[in-house]
C-alpha cells in the first residue's frame, strides 16, 4: 500500500533528503560554479546558491520556496525547463534522469518552504 508521503511523520530535510541527492548526483558536474549554469552545489553551499536565487537560464529563480513549480531547477530535473524559457539539457546531463520518487522528494521540500534544515 502506497503512502500519501514519502516521509512519513516528518518532512524533508535538506541536510538529512537533499543535500545527500546534490552530492551523489549533481555536484560532479556543478563543483566550483565555473561549470555549466554557474552554480556550486557541494554541501557547505548548495542551500544559499539555489534557494531564493535568480536562475542565468530563465526568469524564474533557481529555487522559489513554496513553489515547485516555478522552481527552476525542479523543471530542469523534470525536463520541462525549455517551456520556461530556459536552455540546455536535463539535469543531471550526465546520467539517467532522477527517479519520480526522488523528484517528488525535492518537489516536497521546495513546497515546504525549501528550508535550511
Amino acid at each position: 500500500m502506497a503512502s500519501s508521503s514519502l516521509f512519513a511523520d516528518d518532512s524533508p530535510s535538506f541536510s538529512r533528503d537533499i543535500a545527500p541527492i546534490f552530492m551523489s548526483r549533481c555536484v560532479a558536474c556543478h563543483l566550483t560554479g565555473e561549470e555549466a549554469g554557474e552554480i556550486a552545489i557541494y554541501q557547505k553551499v548548495a542551500w544559499r546558491n539555489l534557494v531564493n536565487v535568480p536562475s542565468i537560464e530563465s526568469d524564474l529563480m533557481r529555487i522559489k520556496p513554496g513553489d515547485p513549480a516555478q522552481s527552476y531547477l525542479m523543471l530542469k530535473l523534470d525536463g520541462e525547463h525549455l517551456d520556461a524559457g530556459g536552455s540546455g539539457s536535463r539535469m543531471p546531463s550526465n546520467g539517467e534522469q532522477l527517479s519520480q520518487e526522488v523528484r517528488e522528494q525535492i518537489r516536497s521540500w521546495i513546497r515546504e518552504g525549501a528550508l535550511d534544515n
